[in-house]
């Protein structure tokens, strides 16, 4: 008990810290929609005053506007002209300049005055100037400010191109160079970068970042109406004030514990429906793992969808689930399943309503048309009517909204599509599934069922009438379990193996032998040793095999902890009760606990007890059923099993109908007068099946079918 407990307790634990944590924290916002879609949720009122911002483009584009008419500082120094031109003057006078004459000197520096009245700026000044795009500059002397524009100002270099240009009809070039200008043109504006920068700063502060203001109460957008630019730019607006309003610190507190709890809530929904219905369940810890780990799959990727901001939720095949575990367990179970699984995963969305109830249909859809999962064509045709019906459902629900054909998002019925393709991967994924949680699947079990399967050949070829033998309680076997309502594909393939054990020694097992009967040289011990080690050389076949654990229960169960009734009353009458140890004659197994193999039991011994009958009446037939299954009853074999009076009654009706059938009595012909030897000259008699005719099929004391 403790580890069933412990196990529900780790999965549960487990699921609730990993939904919690991959649950989004947004509190304020969480809505989705695009320019020229319809809007999908409740109608949407503001809750508080707030601005309409201007989008990022809009912004970027006032700012740049206002940003043009912009003119940068630059301080003057006003003596530079008149230093530079008395430092020309010293020089030349010094006789520095060999082959000038003072009325070059003196026209070079009247031209300086010039060029340093327009200004000179320094190289990299002017390249971040021109970076800008300016019209014009301010010139700051004293405390007095004045516009330049930028075609008046100029570079060293521009300066020294202007001097030597400015008259070269009277002065050449060649003898203005050697005044070696350069030295005398520096830069008089020097970029003021703090002035500069604080007029930016003023100048992007008046412009409005807003559009207008939306007041508290006012209508944002209603259901089905189609989100145009200037809703779009409301919906932001919306957006960026909820979080300027989200108190990170007291907010993120109340928003941990309310997903705490309500994960905790549709959890132990999970858990109290297992307690209270399905006890048997919560005993597994392989079913227990299973429900919680595809309880916190599926919320996990939602999570990261959101997250990530991927494509549409409906992307995920949400019905995989309750498809396992219908295969798996049963449908109440995959009911409960998916309603917890949907209600987890629409956490991480906002206003949900939608998304419930679109997967709550693919579910239940998925869990109707899927009773059984037998073949891979079952997958496909599920998938498909998973799709269409969400599809459908979708359509209406959109309607509902107020959507219309014209209005419609077709990129969430193509996110359908795509999830309904994804959903047949269930088939693979399920033999995953089945290795993870030690499970067998009705895919796994018609497998099985394959008479290529290598027991099974081995097992026709050695041990013939024991294969005949197992078809035959197979199919008796499938029919009870269909008439009561269990497992019939279970109790079939488990009917083909449960007598596995005996190719190790057929000839010892009366269905195989043809005549000599090797027990008749052993004592009573030995050969019931023999018959009962099939038990146990079974359960070695099965695991060398690999046969699934369900299956190998079968061998262990079909003849309980009975006795070999033969050899042990034969050791009786020779011997004497006293000589004779009980446990030498009793099978290693346990009794049935559940009904599949329970109807083995019953099929397994009728059909064997059957073959002993000398006359197959409709009363021999009923007498040799309620013996049998009335002697297992009274020896408690089906004591820890849950099976009813009332199964078993309807066990009897299905094997004397079956048994009638097979042993069926022939109809006498009309004789032509020249065939009296003929079998159609022969009255009426009983005539048993062709497979009776075999000669494993010799039978011994009625009651007492030896090496069975």
């Amino acid at each position: 008990m403790r580890r069933p407990l412990i196990s529900l307790c780790i999965s549960v634990i487990g699921c609730i810290v990993l939904v919690v944590t991959m649950l989004p924290r947004e509190t304020k916002f969480g809505y989705s929609y695009e320019t020229g879609r319809p809007w999908h949720y409740a109608p949407l009122i503001a809750q508080y005053d707030f601005p309409i911002y201007k989008s990022e483009e809009q912004l970027k584009a006032d700012r740049d506007s206002a940003m043009a008419g912009f003119q940068p500082f630059f301080l003057q120094t006003d003596s530079m002209a008149f230093r530079q031109g008395r430092h020309l003057l010293s020089d030349w006078q010094a006789g520095r300049f060999k082959g000038t004459t003072y009325n070059q000197v003196a026209h070079v520096g009247k031209l300086l005055e010039e060029v340093y009245a327009r200004g000179i700026i320094a190289n990299h000044d002017m390249a971040s100037c021109l970076n800008r795009k300016p019209r014009g500059i301010r010139v700051l002397t004293g405390t007095k400010s004045q516009s330049r524009p930028m075609t008046d100002v100029l570079t060293p270099l521009a300066a020294y191109e202007y001097i030597m240009h400015a008259d070269t009809l009277h002065y050449q070039r060649q003898d203005l160079a050697r005044l070696q200008l350069n030295e005398y043109l520096q830069p008089n504006l020097h970029f003021d970068s703090i002035r500069t920068r604080r007029a930016v700063q003023d100048l992007l502060a008046s412009v409005s970042g807003t559009l207008g203001m939306v007041q508290s109460g006012q209508k944002i957008i209603d259901r089905g109406e189609i989100v145009t630019e200037e809703t779009r730019l409301i919906l932001d607006s919306f957006k960026r004030e909820s979080e300027l309003r989200k108190d990170s610190s007291s907010n993120f507190r109340y928003l941990l514990a309310g997903q705490i709890g309500v994960v905790i809530a549709v959890v132990l929904l999970i858990v109290i429906y297992l307690s209270l219905f399905r006890k048997d369940v919560i005993q597994s810890p392989h079913h227990v793992s299973m429900i919680f780990t595809l309880l916190t799959v599926f919320p996990l990727l939602t999570s990261l969808m959101i997250h990530n901001h991927l494509p549409h939720v409906y992307l995920l095949p949400y019905a995989m689930a309750p498809i396992f575990i219908r295969v798996f367990i049963d449908s109440r179970t995959a009911v409960m399943e998916l309603t917890a699984m949907v209600l987890l995963s629409s956490l991480a969305l906002h206003q949900p309503y939608s998304f419930v109830l679109t997967e709550l249909v693919a579910g239940l859809v998925a869990i109707y048309s899927l009773r059984e999962l037998t073949a891979r064509s079952q997958i496909f045709k599920s998938a498909i009517t998973i799709t269409l019906s969400t599809a459908v459902f979708r359509l209406f629900l959109d309607f509902m909204q107020g959507a219309t054909f014209a209005t419609l998002d077709p990129s969430v019925y193509y996110y359908m599509i795509v999830g309904g393709v994804l959903l047949l991967f269930a088939y693979p994924l399920m033999y995953l599934v089945e290795r993870l949680f030690a499970f067998t699947s009705d895919v796994t079990l018609v497998e099985l069922t394959n008479i290529n399967h290598p027991l099974l050949r081995k097992m026709s070829k050695v041990a013939q009438g024991t294969f005949v033998h197992s078809m035959q309680v197979a199919n008796l076997a499938a029919e009870v379990a269909n008439k009561i309502g269990a497992s019939s594909q279970l109790v079939r393939t488990a009917a083909l193996y449960h007598d596995i054990g005996k190719i190790q020694a057929p000839a010892f097992f009366t269905e195989n032998q043809a005549g000599h009967n090797p027990h008749d040289q052993l004592p009573e011990e030995q050969s019931a040793g023999i018959i009962i080690s099939h038990v146990t050389e079974g359960l070695k076949l099965a695991d060398k095999y690999n046969l699934p654990a369900e299956v190998r229960e079968f061998i262990l169960t079909h003849h309980g902890v009975g006795r070999v009734g033969y050899f042990y009353m034969q050791a009786v009458n020779r011997r004497g009760e006293e000589r004779v140890n009980p446990a030498d004659f009793t099978y290693p197994g346990r009794s049935p606990y559940t009904r599949e193999q329970a109807i083995l039991m019953m099929t397994d011994a009728v059909e064997a007890a059957s073959r002993s009958l000398k006359e197959y009446t409709e009363e021999s037939i009923q007498q040799l059923v309620d013996r049998i299954i009335d002697g297992q009853l009274k020896a408690g074999n089906f004591r820890e099993c849950p099976i009813s009076f009332r199964d078993i009654d309807q066990a009897k009706k299905v094997l004397c109908e079956s048994l009638k059938t097979i042993y069926h009595t022939r109809i006498a012909y009309p004789s032509t007068g020249n065939d009296d030897t003929s079998d159609s000259a022969l009255p009426d008699r009983p005539t048993p099946s062709p497979a009776l005719h075999h000669p494993s099929f010799r039978t011994t004391t009625f009651g007492l079918h030896k090496g069975k």
